[in-house]
């Protein structure tokens, strides 16, 4: 994602000298959401994908939901064989591993296929959109063999979790790599004066999931408005997948100036003065 990649372990300070930034994985759900409108195959998915990677997009992020509403499975395939142009960018699947998701990590690694990261989600079949995290020790029993099945096939598996620093154990001890933490809670008070009480909760999640070598991812929500807040203050995200309002940006700022403005953003996370 931005050309490199991190290590599994970083420090529990925020953003220490050195440290490479976070990478931008663009979700490119809503772009298929458009497309499946018409009959026409317009706008193409596979297209996006490699405008938003031109750009300097690090990943390429899917959720395809067992009713194809969106994403559906040949976009899945067709943008895996993209991905081999790309070899240092990754290609993240989003879904519930007990509904369509396995299958596909499945057939990706029989056909030769890039996966890097598995991003397990716990949607129910007709969610409008994902809202909530897994819960310990609830949800350990059914997901445990499915992380040690993408293991086996060489995919990092990262947890949809709530920002909540007790949880981190947990994910850690049934073999996850990352977790994602559900950022809505943080987007939703940006504005407001809950802010710094959402971003403390986020920060704390960050530095017990780092203290255990546990990777962080986040999504939901984020934009060009909120997005630096967060990684400043959040320490160790290692990426952040972007899909609703990047896709909406582009439809006025076109994929590129998108893209490179959401870089932007992240920039100026980790620039001296932001630092200081």
């Amino acid at each position: 994602m931005i050309a490199l990649f991190h290590s599994d372990h970083r420090s529990h300070l925020p953003h220490p000298p050195g440290t490479l930034k976070t990478v931008l994985s663009v979700n490119v759900n809503k772009v298929a959401l458009l497309r499946n409108t018409r009959h026409l195959d317009i706008p193409s998915v596979l297209r996006a994908a490699e405008l938003c990677l031109k750009a300097g997009a690090s990943g390429i992020t899917v959720h395809p939901r067992p009713d194809e509403r969106h994403i559906r499975a040949d976009d899945v395939y067709e943008i895996a064989a993209l991905m081999k142009d790309w070899p240092h960018c990754e290609f993240n699947i989003e879904g519930n591993p007990l509904q369509n998701l396995m299958h596909f990590v499945r057939d990706l690694s029989a056909r030769g296929l890039p996966l890097h990261q598995c991003t397990f989600v716990p949607d129910s079949e007709d969610q409008f959109t994902s809202d909530h995290g897994w819960s310990f020790p609830q949800d350990a029993e059914r997901l445990q063999p499915h992380i040690e099945y993408a293991h086996a096939r060489g995919v990092r598996v990262s947890l949809f979790m709530d920002p909540v620093p007790e949880a981190m154990a947990a994910a850690k001890g049934i073999g996850a790599d990352r977790v994602e933490l559900y950022t809505e809670s943080y987007a939703s008070h940006w504005s407001g004066p809950e802010k710094n009480k959402a971003l403390d909760q986020f920060a704390q999640t960050a530095r017990a999931a780092a203290a255990i070598n546990l990777g962080v991812n986040a999504g939901h929500d984020l934009n060009r408005d909120n997005l630096a807040d967060f990684l400043r203050a959040v320490p160790n995200v290692r990426e952040v997948s972007i899909g609703h309002a990047l896709v909406a940006d582009a439809l006025e700022l076109g994929y590129d100036a998108t893209v490179k403005d959401y870089l932007r953003c992240i920039n100026e996370a980790f620039a001296p003065a932001a630092l200081a």
